[in-house]
């Protein structure tokens, strides 16, 4: 009886961190560039600092997925999703540095959510872009909708959310399952429409991603975001934010 009342107090004194539920981290990247002065600079991150990144969860331990592999969370050694947000060109060097790093042991992958009207664009990813990384198996294609209008001061929902996945599924041959709501604004009507096409809903709430079972939860899923200025202690920080 000793025994067992000792066991009790050594399980109330452990800290309740220990139980405390997983909390996974979902990163949002936008230019993987140089800064030439042009835009906003804290949304560029540049390619050295963005490969010491990576190479930061490499060499820690993580397993990087995409939201086709969202089930694996509770799978995997410490999962961690990269995303890109407007699918800019550039975003190129960052999956030039994922092949970089890929290994035997370490498969990088990450999710770009491209503006389906913007494909071709001088400045974004174009149709063969989109083709030649969505086969490498490293980058996953998602909706960032078709013109990155705020959606909670539209009405037209149908375009936005099922026409651009209907034309990303075109070029990609792979199904769209997530959106990233443009600007990070969404509200009740926002989520309801989402939900009538993808699987989750993605915001720009500043914290790590725990199930709580609440209502939505995957229509409400939160992202950190790596800027200019984010050192490799900031991010390794960032990976463990309360």
């Amino acid at each position: 009886m000793k025994k067992i009342v000792i066991l009790c107090l050594l399980i109330v004194g452990i800290p309740t961190q220990v139980f405390a539920q997983q909390k996974v981290p979902i990163l949002v990247y936008h230019s993987i560039d140089e800064f030439q002065g042009h835009g906003i600079k804290e949304l560029y991150v540049t390619p050295g600092n963005f490969e010491e990144q990576m190479t930061y969860l490499k060499n820690h331990g993580y397993t990087l997925l995409t939201f086709e592999r969202w089930q694996d969370i509770k799978k995997v050694n410490k999962p961690i999703f990269i995303t890109f947000d407007d699918g800019y060109k550039n975003n190129l060097n960052a999956f030039a540095i994922f092949q970089k790093l890929e290994t035997k042991h370490f498969k990088p992958t990450g999710t770009i959510f491209v503006i389906s009207d913007f494909i071709g664009r001088s400045n974004r990813l174009s149709k063969s872009d989109i083709k030649m990384m969505v086969a490498s198996e490293l980058i996953s294609i998602q909706s960032h909708t078709a013109t990155h209008p705020d959606l909670t001061k539209i009405v037209n929902y149908e375009y936005e959310l099922k026409g651009s996945k209907e034309k990303i599924e075109k070029i990609s041959g792979k199904p769209v399952l997530a959106l990233a709501y443009p600007y990070g604004s969404f509200n009740e009507k926002v989520v309801t429409e989402t939900m009538k096409y993808y699987h989750f809903g993605i915001t720009t709430t500043p914290e790590l991603f725990s199930e709580k079972d609440s209502k939505n939860e995957l229509y409400l899923i939160p992202r950190i975001y790596v800027k200019y200025s984010t050192t490799v202690n900031d991010f390794a920080k960032a990976l463990k934010a309360e």
